[in-house]
């Protein structure tokens, strides 16, 4: 017999990373329809590094992510009907259709905000660190978690936020999305070092370097570096490697562009394998549960958000000017 808790735990890590997918395909069914005036920056492919790290920091720790916003929105709110209404620029969205899917943001499930502009997260969330540590004293429930892609660790902001974080030994994970690539340059053509999990490591910090499409490693090497922070009180540096399913910036693939090809991406999936259907096998064949019942109701759910956010109005023209700084 399972145990109820590993039945659990499994259970909620698939449906978070079901939404996620089911979501990015509704786009892709939608977008060319050009109601969705926003440009895509597509999870696809990392979905278990948000789930799995969202998952293990509960509702109390606060996420700031970037531009490549969806999976890391989904898996800490799973309001799969403000995800759309901001797709569609509604009024029913929390930002009235003013942020789109690069500026996503939902306090009320501490999800607070992402950025366009690269690395520029990082030193925000940062100085949320700052303020918790000194506001509550405890890091256990006020963890902050901030997303950035392995481009953004180039940038100037990264290693000052970084360093200071060590110095002041906030309550901080830093979660770089590995996909070894800026936009479309790898990394042996801009970085003049090998391993930036080496590098970062001789700072005051505990640093992992994860290769894994597992939800469910990913929420067990979070939960370790939770334990780390509370016990030696230093912040956490997670480099977690994955593969771009699409372009840069779109809904389709690139394999055409001559940077990465077809092949290199096949052999990806055949050795690490995707995420979603990594756990799905885990649910099926290891947990006996059903999970064509839960795909079901997810797919279902999407489809309504989208009505949803299809049939509400738009804002208001006055709106264009409220919360905005002059």
């Amino acid at each position: 017999m399972q145990n109820e808790k590993d039945i659990e735990l499994n259970t909620e890590l698939y449906k978070k990373l079901y939404l996620i997918r089911s979501s990015e395909l509704a786009i892709q069914k939608y977008y060319h329809e050009d109601d969705m005036k926003t440009p895509m920056h597509m999870s696809m492919g990392a979905e278990a590094i948000s789930v799995g790290v969202c998952h293990a920091i509960g509702d109390a720790g606060q996420v700031f992510a970037t531009y490549r916003s969806h999976a890391a929105f989904l898996a800490k709110t799973q309001d799969v009907d403000y995800f759309f209404a901001e797709m569609y620029a509604k009024e029913t969205s929390i930002l009235k259709g003013k942020g789109g899917s690069m500026h996503l943001c939902h306090p009320d499930h501490n999800f607070m905000g992402t950025s366009a502009i690269v690395a520029s997260n990082i030193s925000v969330a940062v100085g949320a660190a700052f303020a918790n540590k000194h506001k509550y004293g405890k890091y256990s429930s006020n963890i902050v978690v901030v997303f950035f892609g392995d481009g953004a660790v180039d940038e100037g902001t990264f290693w000052e936020s970084f360093n200071l974080a060590c110095l002041m030994k906030l309550p901080i994970i830093f979660v770089c999305e590995d996909n070894g690539l800026a936009v479309h340059t790898l990394i042996p053509t801009r970085r003049g070092y090998k391993s930036i999990t080496d590098i970062v490591s001789k700072f005051n910090c505990e640093a992992f370097d994860i290769d894994s499409t597992d939800v469910l490693s990913i929420y067990k090497y979070t939960k370790e570096a939770i334990d780390i922070i509370n016990e030696k009180q230093c912040p956490i540096f997670m480099n977690i490697r994955y593969y771009r399913y699409l372009e840069h910036v779109g809904i389709n693939e690139d394999f055409d562009a001559g940077y990465r090809s077809k092949e290199e991406f096949k052999n990806y999936i055949e050795i690490r394998k995707d995420p979603i259907e990594l756990q799905r096998l885990r649910l099926v064949y290891k947990l006996n549960i059903e999970a064509s019942d839960l795909e079901k109701e997810i797919d279902d759910k999407v489809s309504q958000s989208i009505n949803k956010a299809k049939n509400a109005p738009f804002s208001n023209l006055s709106e264009t000017y409220t919360h905005v700084f002059n």
